[in-house]
């Protein structure tokens, strides 16, 4: 028996909605991530992006559990010496753009490379419960029911 191997022409891509209010941001994010590599389909083929287009609403209503919301912190460089900067959790999901928080945990599951840049490209994700993208008709996953540790209180 041959492996199957999927060519680009062959893929399907899906929509896919995920209400994110009240949902442990980890939990949250492999989930995702695994959809958008198309690992949760029996066709997944490594090299080629076979995954869905997900989008995700209510990203600021996301939970941290333990004290991660304090203090996990967020690092970036500026690229000049001594231009390290720091945020934590907290001051993002507070801040002007909370749906950061969801984007750079996905981002960090995702192989990073040629690939990897296009399945991050299918992922929207917005602060409120509004998004642009009802022509696609995405169908709703709740996340929330899948086990019961996937959602908290806030």
């Amino acid at each position: 028996m041959k492996t199957f191997s999927a060519k680009p022409a062959e893929v399907t891509k899906k929509w896919v909605l995920i209400d994110a209010s009240g949902l442990v941001v980890g939990r949250l994010a492999t989930l995702v991530a695994m959809r958008l590599r198309g690992k949760h389909l029996p066709t997944y083929t490594p090299h080629v992006d076979c995954g869905d287009n997900v989008i995700i609403i209510n990203a600021a209503k996301v939970v941290l559990t333990g004290r991660k919301r304090d203090d996990k912190v967020y690092y970036n460089h500026t690229g000049y010496i001594g231009g390290i900067k720091e945020r934590t959790a907290k001051s993002i999901l507070e801040g002007r753009f909370p749906e950061r928080v969801i984007e750079k945990a996905v981002e960090r599951m995702i192989p990073r490379g040629p690939l990897g840049r296009v399945q991050l490209g299918n992922l929207r994700v917005y602060a409120g419960a509004e998004h642009p993208h009802e022509a696609q008709q995405p169908e709703i996953v709740d996340i929330g029911a899948m086990n019961r540790k996937n959602k908290r209180a806030a």
